[in-house]
This record gives C-alpha cells, sequence and structure tokens, in this order.
C-alpha cells in the first residue's frame, strides 16, 4: 500500500518546482518542509533564461514576471565607492522589456525563448507553494520534518514529524531538496567534495522606500562597491529591499556598511543579517536506489553568476519526466540512472563556471588601493586600473548564457552517440546547436509562434525541409512501449536553416535525442533508448 507516488522533501524553489512538474504529470506526491511558511529570507534573487523558459513551459512564467521586477527596470551593473559617487565602471544589461524586444527580432537560434527575470527567493517560493497547492494531486505540508528513509525493493518508508507526532509516508521514490545541509544526503552517507569554506561574509536586508528612486548614478540591480571587504548591495524585487553583503565582524556594522555603501541621508530599517560561507562543493552521487537529490543538496556555488537554484530547476525538471515515466510503465531502466549521469555533468560545469566568475571578481576587487578615493594622480591611476580589469572580468558573472543555455548532456544512455567531439563548451556563449544532448534552440516560426511552443510534454519527432522520410516505425516502436510521441511536420524554412537536419527527436524536457536526415536503420533501437530500456 502506497500513501503517495513521490516524497519530495524540502519546499525551496527546487522541491517546490519539482512537486508542480509531477503535479502537471499526473504523478501523485507529498511534499514535506520542516519549516511553518515560506521565510521572508534574501537568498537567490534572479531566474535566468533557461529556468523562465522552464516555468513557462509549466505555465507559470507569467506569474513570475507579474509578482517579480518591474519589466521595465534596466538590470545594470556598477562598480562604485559609494551611489553618489561617479561610477568607475557601468555595465547595461537590458530590462526585461528591452530583451523580449531582442529576442522577438532574433532569427538564428542564438537567443532564450525567455529572457531572465529578476525576483526574490522570499517572492517566488510563497508564489509556487501556491501554485504546487492548487494541484489535486500535490499533498504540501508545512511544519513537517523529515527524520529518515529507508527503502527497498519496492519502495520507500519515509519517517516524518508534525505536530509533535510521527508518523510514516509509503512511496515508490523520495527526492530531497532540502539544502545544502541535506539531512536526506547525510542520511544516505554520500559526501560532498570540493572547496568548502572559501570566504565568511555576512548578509543583511534592508527596508529602504526611498532609496531605488533617489540613486544618482543609474538605476540597476547590483552595485559592487570597490573596498577591501567584498561590499556588494542588491536590489530586490519590490525595488524597496536591498541585500548588502560585507566582510565585517558583526551584524552592527553592516547598518556602518550600508549607510557608507548609500552615502546619502535615507530612512532604513535593517531586517535580517547572518552570516554565509562561499562554497564550491559537488556531491559524489546524486541520489541511491530509490531515492535522489537535487538542488543544493548535490552542488553548492558562490552566487557569482546566478548558477545554484537556477541548477537546481534544472534538476527538477530532469527528474521530474523521468520519475513520471517510470511510474507510468513506459520508462526502462536507463530513464532514471541517466539521472545522474546528465545532471552531475551540469553540476560539475556550474560549480566551474561560478569558480571562473569568481576569480574574475577576485580580479577586479585586488586593484583595490586605500588611495582610491584620493584626487591625486595616483588616485586616478588605480580607479583606472581597477575599471579596467573590472570591465573584463566582472562580465564574467554577468554574462554567462552559455552556462544557462549550452550545456549539453554527454555519454547519457538515452542520447544517441555521434562520432566527434561536439562543439566548444563555453560558458559566456551561447552558440546554436543540435548536437545531440543539446537544449533545443529557440526559433521563430512564419506566423509568429515560437516552435518551443508547439512541442509537448511527451517526444516529439521533427520533420523540417518537406522531408519524404518513413517514420512510421519509430511512431510504431514508442506505441509499443506505450511512450508519448507526436510528429511536428514544419515547411518554414527556418527552423531547418538553424538546425541542419531534416528530422529531430526532441524528448519532454526539450534536449534532442538524435538528429538525421533518415531514420537510423533500426528504429525501434532508437525508441527504445530513449524511453532508458
Amino acid at each position: 500500500m502506497m500513501d503517495t507516488q513521490v516524497v519530495v522533501v524540502g519546499a525551496g524553489p527546487v522541491g517546490l518546482t519539482l512537486a508542480i512538474a509531477l503535479g502537471r504529470r499526473g504523478v501523485r506526491c507529498v511534499l514535506v518542509e520542516r519549516k511553518e511558511e515560506p521565510q521572508f529570507l534574501p537568498k537567490m534573487e534572479r531566474c535566468n533564461a533557461r529556468t523562465m523558459e522552464i516555468y513557462r513551459r509549466l505555465g507559470i512564467a507569467q506569474k513570475v514576471r507579474d509578482a517579480g521586477f518591474p519589466r521595465d527596470c534596466p538590470m545594470d551593473v556598477f562598480i562604485v565607492t559609494s551611489l553618489v559617487e561617479p561610477p568607475l565602471l557601468h555595465l547595461p544589461y537590458p530590462s526585461v522589456a528591452q530583451a523580449e524586444a531582442q529576442i522577438a527580432a532574433c532569427e538564428d537560434g542564438s537567443m532564450p525563448r525567455e529572457p531572465y527575470q529578476l525576483i526574490s527567493q522570499y517572492t517566488l517560493e510563497p508564489l509556487l507553494k501556491s501554485v504546487a497547492e492548487s494541484m489535486s494531486n500535490v499533498d504540501v505540508r508545512y511544519g513537517c520534518e523529515f527524520l529518515d528513509v529507508v527503502q527497498d525493493k519496492t519502495g520507500v518508508t519515509a519517517r516524518v514529524e508534525q505536530a509533535g507526532r510521527t508518523q510514516t509516508l509509503r512511496a515508490a521514490y523520495l527526492v530531497g531538496c532540502d539544502g545544502g545541509a541535506s539531512t536526506v544526503r547525510r542520511k544516505l552517507g554520500i559526501k560532498l567534495a570540493g572547496e568548502a569554506n572559501i570566504m565568511q561574509l555576512r548578509q543583511a536586508l534592508y527596508r529602504c522606500d526611498d532609496l531605488f528612486e533617489r540613486i544618482p548614478i543609474g538605476k540597476g540591480r547590483h552595485y559592487h562597491v570597490a573596498d577591501d571587504r567584498s561590499t556588494f548591495l542588491i536590489v530586490q524585487d519590490s525595488t524597496r529591499h536591498f541585500t548588502l553583503h560585507s566582510v565585517v565582524d558583526s551584524d552592527e556594522h553592516m547598518k556602518v556598511m550600508f549607510e557608507t555603501t548609500v552615502a546619502m541621508p535615507v530612512r532604513y530599517e535593517m531586517l535580517y543579517c547572518a552570516p554565509w560561507r562561499q562554497n564550491l562543493l559537488l556531491a559524489d552521487n546524486y541520489g541511491r536506489g530509490r531515492v535522489f537529490l537535487a538542488g543544493d543538496a548535490v552542488h553548492l556555488v558562490i552566487p557569482t553568476g546566478g548558477l545554484g537554484m537556477n541548477s537546481g530547476v534544472g534538476d527538477a525538471i530532469d527528474l521530474a519526466w523521468k520519475l513520471a515515466a517510470t511510474l507510468k510503465g513506459w520508462g526502462g531502466p536507463n530513464l532514471l540512472a541517466s539521472y545522474e549521469i546528465e545532471r552531475r555533468q551540469v553540476g560539475a560545469r556550474n560549480v566551474e563556471a561560478s569558480r571562473q566568475a569568481a576569480r574574475g571578481r577576485r580580479a577586479w576587487r585586488n586593484a583595490w588601493q586605500p588611495n582610491i578615493r584620493d584626487k591625486t594622480p595616483e588616485g586616478a591611476a588605480t580607479r583606472a586600473r581597477l575599471a579596467a580589469i573590472a570591465d573584463v572580468e566582472q562580465r564574467k558573472s554577468n554574462e554567462m548564457i552559455g552556462a544557462e543555455l549550452g550545456y549539453r548532456y554527454r555519454g547519457s544512455p538515452i542520447i544517441w552517440p555521434e562520432p566527434g567531439e561536439g562543439p566548444p563548451d563555453e560558458f559566456m556563449r551561447y552558440v546554436p546547436t543540435t548536437w545531440p544532448g543539446a537544449r533545443l534552440p529557440h526559433v521563430w516560426l512564419a506566423d509568429g509562434t515560437a516552435l518551443h511552443d508547439r512541442i509537448g510534454d511527451g517526444f516529439t519527432l521533427l520533420r523540417l525541409g518537406r522531408t519524404a522520410a518513413d517514420s512510421e516505425p519509430l511512431a510504431a516502436a514508442f506505441a509499443r512501449h506505450g511512450a508519448p510521441y507526436t510528429e511536428l511536420v514544419l515547411s518554414d524554412e527556418r527552423p531547418r536553416d538553424v538546425y541542419g537536419y531534416d528530422l529531430l527527436l526532441v524528448r519532454p524536457d526539450l534536449h534532442i535525442v538524435w538528429r538525421g536526415n533518415r531514420l537510423p536503420d533500426d528504429p525501434s533501437r532508437l525508441a527504445k533508448m530513449a524511453i532508458g530500456h
């Protein structure tokens, strides 16, 4: 007897996204969260382009945008000595509205379907919670603490505590999305490896209603202070709240740092302050048996480049369709086995991208000298040198489109192998490709719709260039296993020009399984491989 099909531990953005994705696929799940309710604490503050594409496919992208940073506000980044002095460097980045216009005009597949969205985690979590709670097959339990799990050949038994009462939940699978200090990971005996406690900073959250409108040097989202304390001011989604990071010895000192950075009289309230440590860590495994791990439970990065929570959303969407396929009976044993193979390499890639971005930030910060404010030739030389380095190195934190869109699943048992190495792997530049394992590039169709939006929740064979290839054997092979499969016939020239092939097999998460101008000699082998048999 099963109480549910999947138990999800942890209701941060990753756990909530997983629960929503499972619910949309008809999977019954119980989401347990130790906290009584989402907390008003500063954590992540941006959904990147790939996450917004995922949220679009979940039907919630517009809700996220409506709750987030105003669409007309610029996303500029500044290097400053304070908010009232001329910036040492100003890096302009488009607002959501401007980015949408750029995407609308792009015809070569080099841009995402959705631009980024600045939204604070304390805004995003309640929004996702309300979506999850609206789904009849998702049971959301706050104030419910996960204690332990045991597993056997047919399922898992989780022990939880709620309102002082211990109970068990029987399910087919359990997923730990319970953060860097993951209890689920510890129960599995899985270790994290890498660099821990690289630097300790304090983070504080402030409310200051009129600051954003009064900033004289220009509106943006990040203001990095050129000092010897790694001070960094972030505009939160409401534009009335701000977070400040700095290397100081006490919470009280964070008030001084905020006032020094703002450098003009403002009324403010410090709502929260706590230390945090920078880590670059990756789990040895992404689960064991019927228990899986996702998000910060398996990868901890320095938030340069915004790859932490966004990597976890990618984990969730990968695992959701594979769990659903397995539970519905058409997914083979290689399907869930591929989760670690595919997502751990992305975790390792993003840890390295974060490391490179953090090194870039340290490079320009190391150019700081005590004379940086001096009205002397030496002071001017210090400012110019720091700005020149930052103009190269700070971009590594803000222009990670290759890391966001360009990852490719290598060596996966459910991706058709091609000879050769494939395109180069870049963090700061995205080059659209249909190499198997890559995300399908976004292209517009002649009627103004996006090809991404025409692809359903199952496997899709794209038929391009008016091909006459016989695809019936492939359709029959998917049908024999009961796997969802459709064909999308497109006479538009643009997709064929961008993708370079007549036929592409795309899986539910928009990653490419196979490409060619005619089907393989044994189409049934392709179908079986794609669904994990």
